[in-house]
């Protein structure tokens, strides 16, 4: 217990002091995020606002990880398995911070091209994958929980192609969705605390999950939640600083990582429902407007479509913030029950 407070603690003090540091040498050297033209019109005032802000967000949770593993001696020592979550974060904030970089320095809003960005997300995926198959037990089933009577299970080489494609889902989820001052890091905080609590019980009862890291994974996830947490207090609305892909790959990947490792896979689109609903509003408008012609929304992701019924842009954030952890309380609550039902409390 003692290492995820000082995880989570270490986390919020390097992810708050690192973001307006990193902010305040950005805006000395007029580095600003560029705008898209078609946002909606309240967008465009924030053209120059500071972004990679996603560096403070994985230097905050790196630190917690490591620093609290080393501080706290009783705790043990890192495993594969947090070492390859904790990896494929930072991985997957490098191609992002690649991209924002191209964004700024060619001061228009491209950044990498589609291939040259996935292609690095998935050697990202395919490293930890590799790594979980290689170096550790992990379980190859697909389910809400680790309990052999429920969920599917694939042999350990389907389970790396399984796992690549949801790392590469769950990044470009998260990024979709960060489009509003806070969403994505409030959002985020609040399914990394979610994490905390499934990694911490699953440490607590090893024999019914029949994973022996999941104090390792609650550390990994706090350390994700603090560093999302203190960036939040910069980038809450009105944004002094975006995450940019920096911060959306880290976040997605991380989360991906854990249901992979926690064998909760089929948990992560409950408890991070927002993520999905944000993909598809944008999967629908992209077939209906080629097979039809016409939008569904006025403008997608679906946060933006909000925004031009007329709600107020932290109206939008406050309640798909409700949304997330309302999902969250469903997803724990299903959590537990898979515990009785695999006589947890026997």
């Amino acid at each position: 217990m003692i290492r995820l407070v000082l995880a989570a603690g270490i986390a919020v003090i390097v992810s708050l002091l690192g973001t307006i540091g990193l902010a305040k040498w950005l805006v000395a050297r007029k580095i600003g995020q560029p705008i898209h033209e078609d946002v909606p019109e309240g967008h465009t005032v924030k053209a120059g606002t500071p972004t990679m802000g996603g560096v403070a967000i994985v230097a905050g949770a790196l630190a917690g990880y490591v620093i609290s593993d080393w501080w706290d001696k009783k705790a043990g020592v890192f495993t594969w398995t947090g070492l390859a979550c904790m990896g494929a974060i930072v991985g997957a904030g490098l191609v992002g911070f690649v991209d924002d970089w191209l964004k700024v320095s060619r001061e228009r809003n491209l950044g990498l091209n589609k291939t040259a960005k996935m292609v690095g997300l998935l050697g990202v995926a395919l490293a930890f994958a590799i790594v979980m198959v290689m170096k550790t037990n992990v379980h190859t089933t697909i389910s809400f929980t680790r309990w052999d009577d429920v969920g599917w299970t694939l042999g350990r080489w389907a389970w790396v192609v399984w796992a690549v494609l949801l790392i590469a889902g769950a990044s470009n989820a998260v990024n979709l969705t960060d489009g509003l001052d806070g969403l994505a890091a409030g959002a985020g905080s609040i399914v990394f605390a979610a994490y905390v609590f499934i990694g911490y019980w699953i440490f607590r009862h090893p024999d019914v999950y029949e994973i022996s890291v999941g104090l390792d994974l609650a550390v990994v996830a706090a350390a994700m939640m603090g560093a999302c947490a203190g960036f939040l207090w910069w980038n809450a609305a009105p944004a002094r600083i975006f995450m940019g892909d920096t911060g959306s790959l880290a976040i997605g990947t991380g989360l991906a990582a854990l249901a992979l490792s926690s064998s909760t896979v089929l948990l992560l689109p409950i408890i991070g429902l927002l993520f999905v609903i944000e993909t598809v509003s944008v999967i629908l408008q992209v077939v209906s407007f080629r097979t039809t012609g016409k939008r569904i929304f006025r403008m997608a992701p679906i946060h933006h479509h909000f925004e031009l019924m007329g709600w107020p842009e932290t109206t939008v954030i406050v309640r798909m913030w409700m949304i997330t952890a309302g999902c969250t309380v469903v997803g724990i609550g299903l959590f537990y029950r898979e515990f009785i039902a695999a006589g947890g409390l026997g």
